[in-house]
């Protein structure tokens, strides 16, 4: 049998497979989302970077997240509007194997980076004298440089054991772009060590940070019940429901995605779940932090008023 198989060069991403009139009207819209995406966060960047007021821990990890976010729609997004223009689109092998692997990195890396941001908003209130201890710009640091190399260092695991297995067809991948659960579905030999790579990483990735995040908001909002002040509610309140919106966004669909019972479609499902990944989270990243962020509003203001006065 081995003598017979067809090693594959050239992959097929067949996208989503709907009328030519819907595909032009997807186009156009995720073209404008893509578009608002690097926008969005490339402002969040840009203004954490230009005003010493957001030269702080919480600020840092944002940057970070903003960071990832326009990685993440960058990989992605330009394939799925290529499939788009042209029905069907072909990707090289090797190409395609390091969209996996970055797909896999930036997820990891927002995963962490979040967690982080949780860990960051429960010494701001549950630890406010320790606050400039517990989140020196050391610990910031080192937390996001163990963040980033850690997650590449999973995804170079998965990447490996991609590499390992022999491809030898089918030639097309029912998705938008390589995402890793349909580039499996292409291995000739048994994926079983992938799958429980992926769902251990998932447990450890997902599930570990996950409750982690949990218990600290558990703690902020004892810590918030036992504020007096007004005024400090209402800040604790913002700052802190921003931050479990894009918890819950995130967190939510990759738990469904690869954690989850399998539906009776399970690729249109993977399909519409990883919107949330490439395209509609990256989006409202920085539309969450900047509408119901004081701090971020305020920058932004400071930042017009400096420019029409040059």
């Amino acid at each position: 049998m081995e003598g017979n198989q067809t090693w594959i060069t050239d992959i097929t991403l067949s996208g989503f497979q709907v009328g030519p009139a819907l595909e032009i009207l997807l186009c156009g819209l995720f073209s404008v989302f893509y578009r608002l995406t690097l926008l969005g966060n490339g402002v969040i960047f840009g203004i954490i970077c230009l005003d010493c007021k957001l030269h702080t821990p919480m600020y840092f990890s944002l940057s970070h997240l903003a960071i990832v976010d326009i990685s993440y729609a960058f990989n992605n997004v330009p394939k799925m509007l290529t499939n788009l223009m042209n029905q069907k689109s072909t990707i090289s092998f090797f190409p395609c194997i390091m969209q996996t692997f970055l797909y896999l990195a930036f997820a990891h890396i927002e995963c962490l980076i979040l967690v982080v941001m949780s860990y960051d908003r429960y010494a701001d209130i549950c630890h406010p004298l320790r606050y400039n201890v517990l989140m020196s710009w050391r610990v910031c640091t080192v937390l996001a440089v163990a963040s980033w190399v850690f997650s590449f260092i999973l995804a170079l695991v998965h990447l490996v054991l991609i590499l390992r297995l022999p491809f030898c067809g089918p030639h097309e991948i029912n998705h938008f772009f390589c995402e890793i659960l349909s580039v499996l579905k292409l291995a000739c030999a048994d994926t079983w060590l992938n799958q429980v790579v992926i769902f251990a990483a998932c447990v450890f990735i997902l599930v570990g940070p996950l409750c982690l995040v949990l218990v600290s908001y558990l703690r902020i909002l004892v810590a918030i019940l036992r504020i007096q002040s007004g005024e400090g509610h209402r800040k604790a309140f913002s700052t802190c429901s921003s931050h479990l919106c894009v918890v819950g966004l995130f967190f939510g669909s990759a738990i469904v995605m690869y954690m989850a019972p399998k539906s009776r479609h399970p690729e249109e499902q993977q399909k519409v779940l990883s919107l949330f990944y490439s395209l509609f989270n990256p989006m409202l990243n920085p539309l969450i932090y900047s509408l119901r962020n004081a701090e971020v509003k305020g920058a932004l203001r400071r930042a017009l008023r400096k420019e029409r006065l040059t």
